[in-house]
């Protein structure tokens, strides 16, 4: 009986077992097998070589690439986590009515009914030279000349992956903290805890499932994101995403395959370690 239970859910687990090996293992593999083939300017030659690896490790570009991007990373993970954490606690603890934390919340999602590109793109005239800011700016008589920094810079970049991927922040930790008992915070303030005792010793750490799985989602979208960083800084900046495109343009596939190897061993790598302070699984 129980084998045939054991063989019943075998059978059942694989149509999304074959899903999974077709559209996720297989190409990753064979990007792995082809990051360790032969290139020139007009072929690939699929002969073992290490080549691809040796370049990538031996250059000082790969690694200010990398820092780039896990600055990146960093400053838009803590902006989005700061602006996400308020925005999911007003909703969750300020919001009595549940027709108006649905309302309120769809508003949030209004900007993903169009392209990440739409959404981006539109910074460009507010922040250029000639933009809204600067003019409103002007206007006010708070600056004399335009501020060349607003556009084309770093801060372009974060401004614009904060508004890209703020969202994914703010749904996992607001679903986290619709499922935090009430009366625990009832219990704490009856025990004479003020409103950040309350916070930081009762709903942060029932809120850490949410903020690591905000996290994996932004530090994830972020590193492998290259369209934001070409647009948004003019090509002046450059993160991994940006190299493994440039690679591509460049028909150097088995060095694109190189680099995406080892962005996704670094991305493994990260989520491995925000995996250690919480057990999501568990938690949930």
């Amino acid at each position: 009986m129980l084998k045939n239970r054991h063989v019943l859910g075998w059978l059942q687990a694989a149509p999304l077992s074959l899903v999974l090996i077709g559209f996720l293992v297989a190409p990753i593999v064979m990007i792995f097998i082809v990051s360790f083939w032969q290139a020139t300017e007009f072929s690939i030659i699929p002969a073992f070589t290490l080549e691809n690896y040796e370049f990538l490790f031996g250059s000082e570009v790969t690694y200010r690439v990398f820092w780039a991007t896990f600055r990146y990373a960093a400053i838009t993970w803590f902006f989005t986590l700061t602006i996400g954490f308020t925005v999911a606690y007003f909703l969750a603890f300020h919001v009595r009515n549940q027709n108006t934390q649905i309302a309120l919340f769809l508003l949030c999602t209004i900007p993903f009914w169009t392209s990440n590109i739409i959404r981006m793109i539109s910074w460009i005239p507010f922040l250029g030279r000639n933009g809204i800011a600067n003019q409103t700016l002007i206007s006010w008589g708070v600056i004399d000349e335009p501020l060349e920094w607003l556009l084309y810079s770093d801060f372009s970049v974060i401004l614009a992956f904060v508004h890209l991927y703020t969202l994914f922040m703010v749904v996992p930790i607001f679903n986290t903290m619709m499922r935090i008992d009430k009366s625990l915070i009832e219990a704490a303030y009856d025990n004479g805890a003020s409103g950040f005792q309350t916070l930081t010793n009762v709903i942060i750490p029932l809120t850490k499932p949410g903020i690591m799985i905000g996290t994996i989602f932004v530090v994830t979208l972020v590193m492998g994101d290259f369209i934001t960083v070409r647009f948004m800084s003019g090509s002046q900046r450059a993160n991994v995403g940006r190299l493994i495109s440039n690679d591509i343009g460049l028909l150097q596939y088995p060095s694109a395959a190189a680099t995406a190897i080892v962005l996704l061993c670094t991305v493994l790598i990260v989520i491995a370690i925000l995996l250690r302070f919480v057990n999501i699984r568990k938690e949930l």
